[in-house]
């Protein structure tokens, strides 16, 4: 028994298939992760609408104020907030995803189930924080006038994009990090250095129009492509989306995917053993 125990769900086909059979645990540790990060705590919910006002607060200074980027004649608040949404969601969803295997060892090191549950439940509180700083953002349209279009329905498309660019690097590294426990210092060293490089305090349309050449370097960041779609959806089509760049950074976030996906299945026989 505890060889069929340990040998399900080895084959690509089987595997699949059980995680399918055990989404009920999926929901259960999303719930228990959201539970545990808002139940008894000082801050809570507030935290996330503060997180995303002070970022918008420090860039629109940074950027709006001192560096007079221009913001396409979008209130820069709402310009920031835009970019401000998903980024944080890619951020939190990595951070989480890359720490869930560690942060799940003894669950992992008794019993079997399709381990790539943990970091994909674990990128659910990231989508609760999502939901309320969404509703903030709203309530700015509304405080500056600014009326959502049809273009908003493209929200939910943007967002699983956004999940899958956090969830490919995010099964990469959590792998890594159940072997090699110093990968966890780089998430934060890439999360620091990737609100800089990515168009969350000003336009991609400087990059294309400043230094066309270099285009497809930035465009290798997946989250251009979500930064600009979002400002696409939410600020009326301002911001200038480039399809190419877009097609682009779709790309790298599916061969991050696929890459994430085949070293995790490469290497989470080896999970329960060494961590």
């Amino acid at each position: 028994m505890s060889r069929l125990i340990i040998e399900s769900g080895h084959t690509e086909r089987q595997y699949w298939h059980d995680l399918w059979r055990y989404r009920e645990l999926f929901y259960v540790l999303a719930w228990r992760d959201v539970s545990v990060k808002y139940k008894q705590t000082a801050v809570g919910v507030l935290w996330a609408i503060i997180q995303p006002l002070l970022t918008t607060l420090i860039f629109t200074f940074i950027f709006g104020r001192l560096a007079q980027m221009p913001s396409d004649g979008v209130p820069y608040p709402l310009w920031v907030f835009a970019a401000t949404l998903p980024w944080q969601f890619f951020a939190a969803s990595l951070a989480a995803a890359s720490q869930s295997l560690v942060t799940n060892s003894n669950l992992i090191s008794k019993v079997y189930f399709p381990r790539m549950i943990v970091p994909a439940s674990a990128v659910v509180t990231s989508m609760v924080d999502f939901l309320i700083s969404f509703g903030l953002f709203l309530l700015m349209m509304a405080w500056y006038h600014y009326v959502p279009t049809w273009r908003l329905i493209a929200v939910p498309f943007l967002m699983l994009l956004a999940f899958l660019s956090a969830l490919g690097p995010g099964l990469l590294i959590t792998a890594l990090n159940v072997k090699y426990r110093d990968f966890r210092y780089i998430i934060p060293f890439m999360i620091q250095l990737g609100v800089y490089i990515s168009p969350v305090g000003w336009a991609s349309t400087m990059i294309h129009d400043k230094f066309p050449g270099w285009t497809w370097l930035y465009s290798l960041n997946p989250m251009v492509g979500v930064i600009d779609g979002f400002r696409w959806a939410l600020l009326d089509g301002k911001g200038g989306i480039s399809l190419p760049s877009f097609v682009q950074s779709l790309a790298v976030t599916v061969f991050l995917v696929l890459l994430g996906v085949w070293y995790f299945r490469k290497t989470e026989r080896t999970f329960a053993d060494i961590i």
